[in-house]
């Protein structure tokens, strides 16, 4: 019962927590500051807490009746509980980094609700055993999203979030359609018990189609990708949030938790989805080559990397989904780590254009160094974690005899090394184009530096991150 009661709160603990925050702002700043943090932090340890239960003693699981073929089911394995980990702890991060970031801004009142909110749903979403519920939790975090965007309320970033909460929430409305036709099919939204109807039958190839509408525009993949970079007009822990920990890593677990764990999929899939993820791969490597807006080409990645994380799920073979859960965690902490690096540089310099900048290791060694490090590890430079994810969802890809796909993905993991070189060559090194500026905050360098450090981290200790993978694939894989 105690399990029960630990995953419940949770979920529920930060989105409760997430509509008491705007009252306590009004009394007291820096209370609602910690508060937030204190929410999330309750998530991070919980589920801490229940990882080596759930490695023991199998699932944890609340079931409530409540229609014929709707119940609210909460369902904790070994995939939920680390996507749960990776959300809240890169979440609280920021979180801590938002405290000197956001400080002179308005609305920090309903800042800290909408992330707080954001980070509570995301925890709903990956636990829930229900379809319904999963739709539900999707759109709290689509309205977010919206609100997060849009935070500084000029025309320019009011149009661009309405842009991403069009683009998202017509995505959803057509996967909600293909979650109806499933039910039509099986008599139920629950995911055990669609399951056992489908009896390990591929699921109709109508209902995938529909669903990957609603996967691709959450996470901005091709044709659904414009509105990812237009969300830098966000605030640079916004941008990290939506990048790193929760919203474009929602549409790859929907992927696995579906059509791995739950559904079988006809083959073909096996070549469509890694082609639409190649494409787009390319397409927005090759735009971050290009751009001169540091956080745009940060999203610009963001949208390529997404797509090595496809390809490892959609292979189906127990290297490529261990490559891509590590990529999950190895991409989130580094590419926030870059999102907040560009923070620093852009409240500091007043300026998101590249070519402006120049010469910033002098005066912000901390940042260049953090940058250095999570841009290694998006690279996949050994010994950082993201070598050994690109490594093995590549592999994958050659398990399965697509050379050809394999290769395509190569090529992309060259062009990542270029961009990304580019940016810290015109950023930190050099000379300085612009009066140079010391770092301010210790609470956002420090954010930073901690992310940065956990990217080398995780490929020091890979072996004790692949014991868990190992056991988390063979659970997907039942």
């Amino acid at each position: 019962m105690r399990n029960e009661i630990f995953l419940s709160y949770i979920i529920f603990i930060p989105i409760v927590g997430s509509f008491v925050l705007p009252f306590i702002g009004k009394f007291s700043k820096q209370s609602r500051n910690i508060l937030a943090l204190i929410f999330v932090l309750i998530s991070v340890i919980l589920s801490f807490i229940l990882l080596p239960q759930i490695l023991s003693n199998g699932p944890v699981t609340i079931n409530y009746y409540l229609l014929p073929g709707l119940s609210f089911i909460l369902y904790a394995d070994i995939f939920a509980i680390f996507m749960a980990i990776v959300s809240s702890l890169i979440g609280a991060i920021i979180i801590f980094y938002s405290f000197s970031y956001i400080s002179h801004y308005e609305n920090q009142n309903e800042y800290y609700m909408m992330v707080v909110l954001f980070l509570g749903s995301m925890m709903g979403l990956v636990f829930s055993g229900n379809l319904i519920f999963l739709f539900l939790f999707w759109e709290i975090t689509t309205i977010a999203c919206w609100r997060l965007i849009g935070f500084y309320r000029g025309e320019i970033q009011v149009s661009k979030a309405n842009k991403a909460f069009l683009i998202t929430v017509f995505g959803a409305l057509i996967m909600l359609i293909g979650f109806v036709i499933l039910y039509s099919q099986t008599g139920s939204f629950d995911l055990l018990v669609i399951k056992d109807a489908l009896r390990g039958n591929p699921v109709p190839n109508i209902v995938v189609l529909l669903v990957l509408f609603g996967i691709f525009s959450k996470s901005a993949t091709l044709p659904f990708h414009t509105w990812l970079p237009d969300a830098g007009v966000a605030p640079s822990p916004v941008t990290a949030l939506l990048h790193a920990a929760v919203l474009v890593k929602i549409g790859v677990y929907v992927f696995a938790r579906l059509f791995i764990v739950t559904f079988k999929l006809d083959p073909i899939w096996q070549t469509i989805v890694p082609a639409i993820a190649g494409l787009s791969m390319l397409v927005s490597a090759g735009a971050a080559l290009v751009e001169t807006d540091l956080k745009r080409i940060l999203a610009y990645s963001t949208i390529s990397q997404i797509s090595f994380i496809f390809l490892g799920f959609s292979m189906g073979n127990s290297i490529g989904i261990a490559g891509s859960l590590l990529y999950i965690l190895m991409h989130g902490l580094a590419k926030g780590g870059l999102f907040l690096c560009a923070g620093i540089v852009e409240q500091n310099m007043g300026t998101k254009d590249i070519t402006k900048l120049g010469g910033l290791i002098k005066t912000m060694p901390v940042t260049a160094i953090a940058f250095l490090f999570c841009a290694f590890s998006v690279m996949g430079i050994p010994p950082f974690g993201g070598f050994f994810s690109k490594y093995m969802v590549i592999a994958g890809a050659i398990e399965n005899n697509q050379i050809a796909i394999a290769l395509t993905f190569f090529a992309g993991a060259i062009f990542t090394i270029l961009y990304l070189l580019r940016v810290f060559v015109l950023v930190f090194l050099g000379d300085s184009k612009m009066n140079p500026v010391k770092e301010k905050s210790a609470t956002m360098v420090t954010g930073a530096a901690l992310l940065a450090v956990l990217s080398l981290a995780g490929g020091i200790f890979i072996k004790y991150l692949s014991n868990l993978l190992t056991l988390a694939v063979q659970q997907m894989l039942g």
